[in-house]
């Protein structure tokens, strides 16, 4: 059908709905600005078909034969079907939630699409979803009357609907941001139900559905007006912490009212750099260390952790949304837990230091002793002092180093195993390492770890015990284990501890200083027992550096 020397009525219809589909589908571009790909997907699958159902509306409008008329007709009651869907997944996504992603309501979803749409195709039989009659006033048309499946359906639509408004309106009012633009789109999306009851109950309007036209207005509105605050809305949810918005160049785009409450400055700071605005927040983004902010409240100090989430369109960053968390508690605590062990240190070299001292001076007598008279009694002494500075060793270790590791690294096991066992007095002890692994560590603390299990097996598996190293299977970890006397089943959990030791020399810190530096590392330290009947302690959840292939 032609729209020269039509109705002015038909002519305003078609460019109403045409104008809809056209406005549909050019803003589904847009849409790539959008960051959440859950939402964006959301509204492109809304906008296709919004724009599909107005399309139909106009091919209902003017094509000549009943039988097109009414395929029309089903093909945009269809994809107005599941536009409400889209709309829900929309919803549902922007807000937050995960309904759009539960298999349960997608599947109840889909069977209540199909056997709707059934209904609506097999009408022809049954009369009960819709009757079509010929009308010519305003114009020539299709008039359609709908039957008791159609209200059924359109009830549920527009219940489930309704949801969708609910999560949108309930968003809108509980974040600290100027919604009113989004409430107004969201209300203007609604205001075609209007249009629909009008259809139904006066001849001022054909008996058909608008909903297109609110969808394509929420678009426009959304994505070519008000995209920067939609995303903002989305991006900072129910956030009770100062949020703040910046664009690509760093500059001030929007903040809550928690933020400008912290930050006075944050007033009037839209378009501003943020380095002008908050110099010290600013710093810590820059920085890849420190990102903890002090700022001095009243009488009392409050520390805020500063951490930037980019947001993109497609694969451009178009933003970052700044969190300032209060970690005020956290963070005393961290520094007190550093004073003590600062104190701690200082304390334990002092004694350390007391201790050397006279330990020193015994020392020097017994070797003034032994050079007169070389008597067994000297040896023995000698031999307790030489223990008791080993304790102290270990006990300044354990209070230095704790469970604090430097810098991690690709570190060679087989090579750190080969220094160590230079360093250890392995007598006629056997090693044998049979895998050459790149472990990340840090090395220091990595050749401390295997200095002290190869010391602890010559020492309790005999002079000629055999040591190996190698890979857990699974390539989860690595072991180190020998063919001596083994540990005891009933003090294998023991054996880590502080203090615990089967030996007369031994101080019983060794192994625990093991298992600090294992735990440091995030390692599982287990002990257990070799194929020998020796000692195996196995070290899992190790993080292996790439191997490179042997070419």
């Amino acid at each position: 059908m032609s729209l020269f020397g039509a109705d002015p009525l038909l002519v305003a219809y078609v460019v109403a709905f045409g104008g809809t589909g056209l406005l549909c589908f050019i803003s589904i571009p847009r849409t790539r600005q959008i960051t959440d790909p859950d939402t964006r997907r959301g509204l492109v699958s809304l906008l296709v078909l919004c724009g599909g159902w107005s399309v139909s509306h106009v091919g209902y409008l003017l094509v000549p034969m009943r039988s097109a008329r009414l395929v029309f007709f089903v093909i945009g009651l269809s994809t107005g079907l599941a536009a409400v869907g889209a709309w829900l997944y929309f919803c549902s996504a922007y807000t937050g939630r995960m309904l759009h992603r539960m298999p349960s309501i997608r599947r109840a979803a889909v069977a209540v699409f199909a056997g709707i749409v059934l209904v609506k195709l097999t009408n022809p039989i049954h009369g009960i979803y819709y009757t079509a009659t010929w009308q010519t006033t305003p114009f020539r048309y299709l008039a359609i009357e709908p039957g008791l499946a159609h209200w059924l359906a359109m009830a549920l639509a527009y219940a489930l609907s309704f949801v969708g408004y609910f999560m949108l309106i309930e968003r809108f009012l509980q974040v600290d941001y100027d919604a009113k633009p989004f409430i107004a789109l969201v209300t203007l999306t609604g205001l075609p139900a209007i249009a629909d009851v009008l259809g139904v109950t006066s001849p001022l309007l054909l008996n058909t559905t608008y909903e297109p036209i609110g969808v394509a207005a929420f678009a426009v509105g959304i994505l070519f007006f008000y995209l920067d605050g939609f995303q903002n809305i989305q991006l900072a949810g129910n956030d009770d912490e100062p949020v703040v918005y910046l664009n690509e160049e760093r500059t001030v785009r929007e903040s809550n009212q928690q933020a400008r409450t912290l930050f006075p400055e944050l007033v009037d700071a839209t378009g501003r750099p943020i380095e002008d605005v908050l110099p010290d927040v600013a710093d810590r983004l820059d920085d890849d260390g420190e990102t903890i902010l002090e700022r001095t409240q009243g009488d009392s100090t409050r520390y805020y952790q500063v951490s930037a989430s980019p947001f993109t369109a497609g694969e451009v960053q178009i933003g970052e949304l700044l969190r300032i968390e209060d970690v005020t508690e956290a963070e005393r605590y961290r520094r007190e837990l550093e004073r003590e062990t600062e104190r701690l240190n200082a304390f334990a070299s002092m004694v350390a230091h007391d201790l050397r001292n006279p330990l020193n001076v015994a020392q020097g007598y017994v070797d003034i002793e032994r050079e007169r008279e070389d008597r067994e009694e000297l040896e023995a002494i000698d031999e307790s002092l030489d223990r008791m500075d080993d304790i102290i060793e270990d006990v300044l270790t354990l209070a230095r180093e704790g469970e604090d590791i430097g810098d991690t690294e690709p570190v060679s096991l087989a090579a750190t195993v080969e220094q160590c066992w230079q360093g250890v007095d392995t007598a006629a002890a056997t090693l044998a390492v049979e895998d050459d692994l790149q472990v990340i560590a840090d090395e220091s603390r990595l050749r401390q770890l295997i200095e002290n299990l190869l010391r602890n097996a010559v020492e309790h598996g005999g002079s000629d015990v055999t040591i190996t190293v190698g890979e857990l299977d699974g390539s989860s970890g690595f072991y180190v284990e020998d063919d001596g006397d083994g540990i005891p089943a009933e003090s294998r959990e023991r054996v880590l501890e502080a203090g615990f030791t089967s030996s007369e020399d031994g101080t019983g810190f060794g192994l625990e200083i093991v298992k600090k530096i294992a735990n440091a590392h995030g390692w599982a330290v287990t002990v257990t027992e070799s194929d020998d009947g020796g000692a195996r302690f196995e070290f899992d959840g190790i993080e292996w550096a790439p191997r490179v292939p042997e070419s």
